[in-house]
């Protein structure tokens, strides 16, 4: 049964409208979130993803992703790199991405600025015939022994996306909107059309000292909260995520609800150079807790540089 579903997840990815993958820890990796991101660190920034979701059932999905970013002064902006990889049903079907980002950042007064982001993304989606599994292959007594007669489709396409955001932020408080897949790219492994549909994606959220810090020294240690609000609309599929984080100098603990389909925690350290987070989803849908929920680690390096220019203003969101 379960390789006659991830037959039929197959066959809606080919032919039907398809969805991104994406990660619990928004923040952790930014420029997946919103390509205006890309910069706001200022010095050079490296970020590793790994999410693991549904582990339990034999069709889970495997998502890694790499990010570079930093600012450079004498395009007045940021540059990133962002390649992220996706594997569905034991790698049946597979989804590279590579984008590249640059970003414009431009103070609107003393305590507000603006970025705007724009990315270009080269994408691969293949599928791998041979680990798919027919109803003409069943024996009633022995299981899947004979060949299919079904005639091989599909392969691999490839293809341009476009990709642009929007941030406004302040020392404590932050908000940006993303449009994902502006051109809606053509992902059909067969014949006919399978649009990848436009995604929106609107963010908003505040970093909010308790003890006296300033918010600029987020990671730097000292106490704060972050409430975050997440919207994201892709097709005629909407998502509300709701969120708080806790850090207390270099520990950060988070929880999130995700509209009624999981409940999530998250764990990490944050310290100035170090990030590191783990999350777990727990389904709370009628999908049920049989599928293992979903697992996701974050791995983040953030390098030193020249002293900041007093006009540099980061953002200081959490990381995870």
């Amino acid at each position: 049964m379960k390789k006659l579903l991830l037959l039929l997840f197959i066959a809606i990815s080919a032919n039907g409208f398809a969805q991104d993958p994406e990660f619990t820890q928004f923040y952790a990796n930014k420029l997946y979130l919103n390509p205006a991101f890309a910069g706001s660190h200022n010095c050079p920034r490296v970020v590793m993803n790994y999410r693991n979701q549904w582990p339990a059932i034999t069709g889970n999905f495997v998502t890694t992703a790499f990010a570079y970013d930093q600012h450079v002064d004498g395009i007045k902006g940021g540059l990133g790199l962002l390649v992220t990889n996706d594997q569905a049903g034991q790698s049946t079907l597979k989804t590279t991405r590579v984008s590249g980002i640059y970003s414009y950042r431009q103070a609107i007064g003393r305590k507000f600025s603006i970025k705007f982001g724009v990315e270009a993304t080269f994408f691969q989606k293949s599928l791998d015939w041979s680990k798919l599994t027919f109803g003409d292959m069943i024996d009633p007594r022995r299981g899947f022994v004979y060949q299919t007669n079904d005639i091989q489709r599909g392969g691999s396409t490839s293809g341009i996306d476009f990709s642009a955001g929007l941030i406004g932020y302040s020392d404590v408080f932050y908000m940006g909107v993303a449009a994902h897949h502006l051109t809606e790219p053509n992902e059909s492994l067969i014949l006919g059309e399978s649009k990848l549909p436009m995604k929106i994606t609107g963010h908003i959220g505040a970093n909010i000292p308790i003890d006296g810090q300033t918010a600029s020294r987020y990671s730097k240690g000292g106490t704060s909260i972050s409430p975050n609000v997440l919207y994201r609309m892709q097709d005629n599929f909407t998502q509300l995520n709701m969120g708080i984080y806790i850090k207390k100098d270099a520990l950060v603990g988070g929880v999130w609800y995700r509209n009624k389909d999981a409940f999530i925690v998250t764990l990490g350290i944050n310290t100035e150079y170090l990030k590191i987070g783990y999350s777990y989803d727990v389904t709370i849908s009628k999908l049920g807790t049989g599928t293992g929920g979903a697992h996701e680690i974050t791995l983040g390096i953030d390098f030193t540089c020249k002293p900041k220019k007093r006009t540099f203003r980061t953002i200081s969101c959490p990381s995870f």
